[in-house]
C-alpha cells in the first residue's frame, strides 16, 4: 500500500473517529443539558409604583436569593468581578486552557496551588448544580457543564445567574440581597469598596463575612481592590482611598415593607416572582415610621391603621393595616383598614354638605347647641356639655351633636345613605334597622378604607374615586352624580381647614376632621389637602373600650405627623368653585340668619306655608361666575318656604321649567346686574337683585 494511500485512509479514519466523537459529544450535551431550568427558585418581591422592593420572601429553604441582572448592578463591580475571577470571561468559551495550564505550572513548581483556574462560567455550573465533594471528576463535570453553559447562553446571561446565586454567608445570595444586607442599598450605585467587598466575599463567604470576621473581610477586599488596580478596573489612587473605608459590622434586615398588602399580593399570585402596587415606597416608609412612634405611645393591646391615597385617581400611595404585623398583643396580623367600625362624629361633614346644598344654612347661620329630643332620641356632646348658641362653622369645628342632629333631621338620614351610595360606599346598619339620627354619631359600621373614599370627594370638588386596593382592584372614577356640589364642598373644606391642629403640630394647609365612637373603642382622624386623603384609625381589634381614647387626643396627632413623614408636598386646597362667597351673619336673609326647628318637628324658618325667600344668592351680592375671563358659568338658585312648584324668572324671563325643587341653576347671559324672582304655586313672589362678575 502506498504511503499516500495510507495517509488518506489514516485522515479518514481520524474524521469519521472525530465525527463520531462530535456526535457523540452532541447527542450526550441533549441527553445531559445543564440544570438551567431547576436553578434555585428566586425570592418573591413586591414593587411600588415605580419599582422599588417593598418587600421580599424567603424561598422555600430559607434562602433570600433576589433575581439579578447586570443591569441591575453598578458597571463598576462587573469590571471588578471579570478582572479578580475571570480576565478572559469575554474571550474563552467555559473553560480558560491559559489559566489550566499557569496553574499546573504553578503546582508542579511550587508544591501547593497558587491560583485557581475556574472562570464565571464553572462556578455558575457549580452554583445551579452544587456538589459536596471537590474530586477530580467533580471538577470535570464542571468544565463539562461550563460549555454546556457557554453554547446555550450568552455571556450576559451567565453573569446575570452568577449575580443571582453567589453566596454571601448564611442564608444571603445574590449581590442585590448582599449589598441591601450589607449597604442597605440596591446595587445600581457602588462606591469602589462596597463592590470590592461583593467581589470578595463569595470565594470564601463564611469565613469572609465582614458581621462575624472584619480581619478577613478587609483582608480579601484588599486582594480584590490591588488586582483591579492592577488591570486598570479602577482609577488610580482609587485602591488606597476604598481601602481605608470602613466595613459594615452588621447585617441589616432586607426590606419589610407593607406587610399586610405584600401578603395579599402573594396570595393573589403565588406563581408570580414580581408583584407590582401602587404604593409609594417613601411614603409607606414614613406612614410606617408613623406608626412605630405611635407604638411607643399607644397602651397595651391598642393597634392603629393608616390609608393614604390619591383623590384624584383613586391609587393607594401608602397603607398600614397595624401597629406591628408580628405584635401578637395587639392582634397584628389583622389589617385594620378592612374591618368596618363606628366612624364617630367622621360623617359630620357631609350632613352639612347636604345642609347647604339645600340652602338651609350659610356658614354663619344661627344653630342651637341645647339638649333636644328627637321623637326619644337625645343625643349629647361629647364632653356632656352645651354652648348654647353658635354659628353652623363653629358647630362643626367643634364637633357639637345637636346641631349636627338637628341638620340630619332637616335633611333626612335615607339622603345622608343615598349620596353615601354615590361614593359607592354603604355603610352597615344594625340589623334590622333602618337609616335613623344616630348614623350622624357613628351609628353604622364603616372600614377606614371606605371612610377615605366617601373623604376623596372632598378633595375633588364633590366628584369621589373609586379607591383600589394597592394590587389587583384598579381605581377610577365613578360614574353618576357627584356626592355633594362643589359649591358645598367649598363651604366644608374652608371650615374644616380652620380646624386648630393637636398640640404641638405645624398647620399644614389640610382639612380634617376627627371623631370617636360610643364608649371611647375607635379613635378618628382624616385629612386631605388638594390631592392626598389620609386616614388614621386607632383602637383595639378585639372592639374593647379604652378610656381615655379621641379622635382629637390620640387620631389627630398621628395623622399630622404621618402627613409631615410622608415626603408628599402639600397640594393647596381646591379654590373656591363659580358662585361660592362667604356671606356674614349681617348681610343673610333673615330666613338663613337662625336654624331652628319647631315643635311640630318641620323647620321654622322655612315652613311650607311661609312665603318663598331666596337664600342663595344673597341681596346686593357680587358672584364670580367666570364672565371676565371667558368661561361663564352657572348660578346656583336656592331657596326656603313656599309651595312647589316654582317658577323662576332671570331678569324678567321665565327660566324654561318648573321645578318641585328648592334648588335649581341659572347660566346668566354675561356680567351686570341681574334680577332673580321665584314664584310659588300659590303666586307669592320674592326677588333679589346681584351682579355677575
Amino acid at each position: 500500500m502506498s504511503w499516500k494511500r495510507a495517509s488518506a485512509i489514516a485522515i479518514a479514519t481520524g474524521l469519521f473517529i472525530a465525527g463520531v466523537g462530535i456526535l457523540a459529544l452532541r447527542a450526550a450535551d441533549r441527553a445531559f443539558p445543564p440544570p438551567l431550568e431547576t436553578a434555585g427558585a428566586v425570592s418573591a418581591e413586591v414593587l411600588d409604583r415605580d419599582g422599588q422592593l417593598l418587600r421580599a420572601f424567603a424561598t422555600p429553604e430559607g434562602r433570600w436569593r433576589l433575581k439579578t441582572t447586570v443591569d441591575d448592578v453598578d458597571p463598576l463591580l462587573l469590571r471588578m468581578l471579570v478582572a479578580y475571577e475571570d480576565r478572559r470571561f469575554y474571550e474563552h468559551g467555559g473553560v480558560d486552557i491559559r489559566a489550566i495550564g499557569r496553574a499546573a505550572y504553578q503546582l508542579v513548581t511550587s508544591g501547593h496551588i497558587v491560583s485557581g483556574a475556574s472562570t464565571l462560567s464553572m462556578q455558575v455550573a457549580r452554583l445551579i448544580e452544587p456538589r459536596q465533594g471537590r474530586s477530580f471528576a467533580a471538577k470535570l463535570l464542571q468544565v463539562a457543564r461550563a460549555i454546556q453553559i457557554e453554547r446555550r447562553l450568552s455571556k450576559e446571561q451567565i453573569l446575570d445567574l452568577y449575580l443571582t446565586h453567589a453566596p454571601y454567608g448564611g442564608n444571603l445570595e445574590g449581590v442585590r440581597a448582599a449589598s441591601l444586607a450589607y449597604f442597605g442599598k440596591e446595587p445600581k450605585r457602588l462606591s469602589v469598596a462596597q463592590a470590592a467587598l461583593l467581589v470578595a466575599l463569595p470565594q470564601l463567604p463564611e469565613r469572609r463575612r465582614p458581621d462575624r470576621n472584619l480581619a478577613a473581610a478587609e483582608t480579601a477586599r484588599k486582594r480584590v481592590l490591588e488586582r483591579a488596580a492592577v488591570s486598570h478596573a479602577i482609577g488610580e489612587g482609587e485602591a488606597e482611598r476604598a481601602q481605608a473605608v470602613l466595613l459594615p459590622e452588621r447585617r441589616l434586615q432586607l426590606p419589610s415593607l407593607a406587610a399586610h398588602l405584600a401578603q395579599t399580593a402573594v396570595r393573589l399570585e403565588p406563581r408570580d416572582r414580581t408583584h407590582a402596587t401602587t404604593l409609594r415606597k417613601q411614603v409607606q416608609e414614613g406612614l410606617e415610621a408613623t406608626a412605630r412612634d405611635a407604638e411607643l405611645k399607644l397602651g397595651p393591646k391598642l393597634s392603629l391603621a393608616m390609608v393614604m391615597a390619591d383623590a384624584q385617581t383613586g391609587e393607594i400611595l401608602g397603607e398600614v393595616g397595624s401597629a406591628n404585623y408580628f405584635d401578637a398583643s395587639r392582634s397584628g396580623w389583622i389589617d385594620m383598614t378592612r374591618i368596618s367600625r363606628s366612624p364617630g362624629s367622621t360623617l359630620k361633614p357631609f350632613i352639612y354638605g347636604l345642609a347647604f346644598e339645600e340652602g338651609l344654612v350659610s356658614q354663619e347661620t344661627i344653630i342651637e347647641d341645647r339638649p333636644a329630643d328627637f321623637f326619644g332620641y337625645r343625643p349629647r356632646n361629647f364632653d356632656m356639655s352645651y354652648q348654647g348658641d353658635v354659628t353652623v362653622r363653629e358647630a362643626l369645628q367643634l364637633s357639637l351633636n345637636v346641631p349636627a342632629i338637628k341638620l340630619l333631621d332637616a335633611v333626612n338620614p335615607a339622603k345622608l345613605m343615598v349620596r353615601f351610595r354615590r361614593a359607592e360606599v354603604r355603610p352597615v346598619l344594625p340589623p334590622n334597622e333602618t337609616p335613623g339620627l344616630a348614623i350622624g354619631l357613628g351609628g353604622v359600621g364603616v372600614t377606614l378604607k371606605d371612610l377615605v373614599q366617601l373623604y376623596t370627594a372632598l378633595a375633588n370638588n364633590g366628584k369621589a374615586v373609586r379607591l383600589g386596593n394597592g394590587v389587583d382592584r384598579q381605581p377610577g372614577t365613578i360614574d353618576g352624580e357627584a356626592l355633594l356640589e362643589p359649591v358645598a364642598v367649598w363651604n366644608i373644606t374652608d371650615i374644616l381647614s380652620g380646624v386648630i391642629p393637636p398640640a404641638g403640630a405645624p398647620r399644614r394647609g389640610i382639612a380634617y376632621k376627627t371623631g370617636t365612637s360610643y364608649g371611647y373603642r375607635d379613635a378618628w382622624s382624616v385629612g386631605y389637602d388638594g390631592r392626598h386623603v389620609l386616614g388614621v384609625w386607632v383602637g383595639r381589634p378585639d372592639n374593647g373600650a379604652v378610656p381615655g381614647l379621641t379622635g382629637y387626643g390620640t387620631a389627630a396627632p398621628i395623622l399630622f405627623d404621618a402627613f409631615a413623614k410622608s415626603g408628599m408636598a402639600t397640594t393647596p386646597l381646591p379654590r373656591p368653585p363659580l358662585g361660592a362667597i362667604r356671606i356674614a351673619q349681617a348681610e343673610l336673609p333673615i330666613s338663613q340668619r337662625r336654624f331652628a326647628i319647631g315643635s311640630s318637628g318641620l323647620l321654622a324658618t322655612s315652613a311650607r306655608e311661609q312665603a318663598p325667600q331666596i337664600v342663595y344668592p344673597p341681596e346686593g351680592a357680587h358672584i364670580d361666575l367666570g364672565a371676565t375671563s371667558g368661561e361663564l358659568g352657572p348660578l346656583m338658585l336656592k331657596l326656603q318656604g313656599g309651595r312647589s312648584p316654582f317658577r323662576w324668572l332671570a331678569n324678567g324671563k321665565p327660566l324654561p321649567e318648573l321645578s318641585r325643587r328648592r334648588t335649581n341653576q341659572w347660566m346668566p347671559d354675561g356680567a351686570g346686574y341681574s334680577k332673580l324672582t321665584v314664584i310659588d304655586a300659590l303666586g307669592r313672589a320674592a326677588s333679589v337683585g346681584v351682579f355677575i362678575e
